[in-house]
């Protein structure tokens, strides 16, 4: 039987971080066919004090890895958050898929009632039992950095939908 907690997590990471590739890969497409320099594109935002495009991506990328990295009581993978290029995103999308290719659902088992700390010993601690930690905190922030990369892309003009958003299932 295959675990709940690995179920609704890694491969809807995978999922979604497939089609952000995927998006990525077109919009970088749409500045060679368009002539855009590229980092008009990796520097867009929705709105002046939300994040740029780049940053949503690396966000999305590690709410994938340090959700899965909690849940199944791995070391969280750690990235400098140095990527300029639609090259360089992909290249920790891969990376991130990767890490998240390597865990098992037995991993997995008994983590809904695991104990997650956030932000240990700051004033902003936080303790949430792992099936919160999940479905009201992880899932939320990844879906809310995917989805505002591809707001940011769609736009600014790239011809995507929802079945670019939703990817393979």
């Amino acid at each position: 039987m295959t675990n709940y907690m690995y179920t609704t997590s890694v491969p809807v990471f995978k999922q979604l971080l497939n089609s952000l590739s995927n998006i990525l890969t077109k919009a970088e497409r749409l500045c060679i066919e368009k002539k855009i320099e590229p980092k008009a594109l990796l520097d867009a935002r929705l709105f002046p004090d939300m994040f740029p495009l780049f940053r949503q991506v690396q966000i999305a990328t590690d709410f994938a890895t340090s959700v899965s990295a909690r849940l199944a009581e791995v070391d969280v993978p750690t990235n400098e958050n140095n990527e300029q290029t639609f090259s360089e995103l992909q290249e920790r999308i891969t990376r991130a898929l990767s890490f998240l290719e390597s865990l098992s659902s037995k991993q997995f088992e008994g983590s809904e009632s695991h104990e997650i700390v956030l932000r240990p010993g700051t004033p902003k601690e936080k303790k949430l039992i792992g099936h919160t930690y999940l479905a009201n905190y992880g899932l939320p922030q990844f879906f809310f950095h995917v989805t505002t990369a591809y707001a940011i892309l769609r736009h600014n003009g790239l011809d995507v939908g929802k079945g670019d958003f939703m990817g393979i299932y």
